[in-house]
């Protein structure tokens, strides 16, 4: 049975661009489960499953849906025990809700910064300006105004990843030798710049962009099939 996944896309539906919705789609990478996607744009999340949730990603699998990505992951680890685990048990659920504090409260900030501009010329006409009402309410500011702390910002940035540097000392992913959900959470925040803005974060040098470069190889390079932005 395929799993369907309502993907956050903009103007240009081949583009999802959601950290949280590439999250799953690695986690169900991760599985080697069968997957559709459904585009689905801001102004189109509320009608997702008759408005189970307001935020994408939604799951449908069979009979069951499923909103947010972390109650996701652990839905296809409990339903899909026999595939390859997306946290090696209780202590890798507890370490990825660590994990996913530390993004959003690091990360996310920080590439909202660089690449708000960015992501709000991917919208069509009708979602820009639903992004720009909302964005702006929620950052008291304009966006113009927010990105232009992103050169000063970008120094700190790099600075507040070296946990993860270090970490990388001893092992290549966050979840050891191999790729747990806890990678995908981190993965999914530097894709989401990645694919919204050509401001680069990272150095190529730098440890964290290297194993950056590691998940977009994994799965047979499925997040590489997304283009950078130029």
């Amino acid at each position: 049975m395929t799993i369907l996944l309502y993907d956050l896309v903009g103007r240009d539906a081949t583009r999802p661009f959601s950290p949280h919705c590439w999250k799953v789609g690695m986690a169900l990478a991760h599985k080697g489960l069968a997957i559709s996607t459904a585009p689905t744009r801001f102004l189109e999340v509320p009608a997702v499953e008759g408005g189970v949730s307001k935020t994408v990603p939604v799951i449908r699998d069979g009979d069951k849906v499923v909103a947010d990505s972390f109650a996701i992951a652990l839905y296809l680890d409990e339903a899909y025990p026999d595939r390859p685990t997306l946290f090696g048990g209780e202590g890798g659920k507890a370490m990825a809700r660590f994990v996913e504090r530390w993004s959003q409260l690091t990360i996310h900030p920080y590439v909202t910064t660089a690449a708000i501009i960015d992501l709000h010329a991917m919208q069509d006409e009708e979602n820009a300006v639903y992004f720009r009402q909302s964005r702006e309410q929620r950052l008291g500011k304009r966006l113009e105004d927010v990105v232009i702390a992103r050169d000063a910002g970008l120094a700190t940035f790099r600075a507040a990843l070296e946990p993860l540097r270090s970490m990388l000392g001893y092992q290549p992913y966050i979840g050891g030798a191999s790729p747990l959900f806890a990678d995908y959470i981190v993965f999914g925040a530097l894709q989401w710049a990645r694919i919204a803005s050509p401001y680069q974060l990272l150095d190529d040098s730098d440890v964290a962009a290297q194993w950056f470069a590691r998940c977009l190889d994994l799965h047979g390079g499925l997040a590489r099939k997304v283009a950078a932005a130029a």
